[in-house]
């Protein structure tokens, strides 16, 4: 087929395609079609830049891919004591569990650990979630932090120069103290326990750890538990 423009507006990558129409990210996408778990039109094929053409037919696993019909966005007030998973190792409770009456297969958009609580996102759309997760989009996270001990200028410094959390070098974007032992931090892009990690190594305990906004939303009046659909423009915010 000869390349053109107007065949490329109507064509898709083939890992954009996975990640759009199946609970998953880009490089989720690109991992099953590395592993030859992709086929279109009946052929594996192993090149995530591939372009799909509208009529094409794209299985996964051997499972056909179909178009969502209801891409669904919701925000969450996710108390202490859940876990952002998609798997239960024993009598986790699952942050999905607060959504009984919905029936699509949600997921998380990045985590909160068992002990933090505040706003996070779920969906059911993969290129979504790439885009808030994705380093290079840059979206901010805020926190409030409590801690047993006072604030000082010191662990300001401390806390705002970062350190290594999971073999890399990150810094908050800012460190700014509320009053004695609360702080607000932003991150821009978060490791795992990030946030614990950088307290500890400043000597500071947390009793409390909330995320209060991501991007443009904030957490608002929400309720531990409570949760609320975000509107378009509300989305279009998150990563604007």
């Amino acid at each position: 087929m000869k390349f053109s423009w107007t065949t490329a507006k109507m064509t898709e990558r083939l890992n954009t395609f996975i990640a759009r129409f199946l609970p998953t990210s880009r490089r989720k996408a690109e991992e099953l079609i590395f592993s030859g778990q992709v086929h279109v039109n009946g052929q594996p094929v192993l090149e995530p830049f591939f372009r799909v053409e509208p009529k094409a037919k794209v299985t996964v696993e051997g499972q056909p891919v179909k178009p969502k019909k209801n891409l669904v966005y919701y925000a969450l007030n996710k108390p202490r004591g859940f876990v952002c998973s998609e798997k239960r190792f024993k009598q986790e409770r699952l942050v999905t569990d607060l959504f009984p009456q919905t029936q699509e297969r949600l997921f998380t958009i990045g985590r909160l650990d068992k002990d933090s609580e505040g706003l996070i996102l779920l969906t059911n759309d993969g290129q979504f979630a790439q885009d808030v997760s994705s380093p290079k989009m840059g979206v901010e996270k805020e926190y409030v932090v409590k801690t047993v001990q006072e604030i000082t200028h010191e662990h300001l410094v401390q806390l705002s120069k970062g350190g290594f959390v999971e073999g890399s070098y990150v810094k908050p974007k800012s460190v700014v103290k509320v009053r004695k032992g609360t702080t607000k931090v932003i991150l821009k892009e978060g490791r795992k326990r990030e946030i614990r990690v950088l307290f500890q190594k400043a000597n500071l305990e947390i009793t409390e750890l909330k995320r209060v906004r991501i991007g443009n939303l904030q957490l608002g009046s929400l309720q531990p538990g409570q949760y609320k659909s975000i509107l378009e423009t509300e989305r279009l915010a998150i990563i604007s």
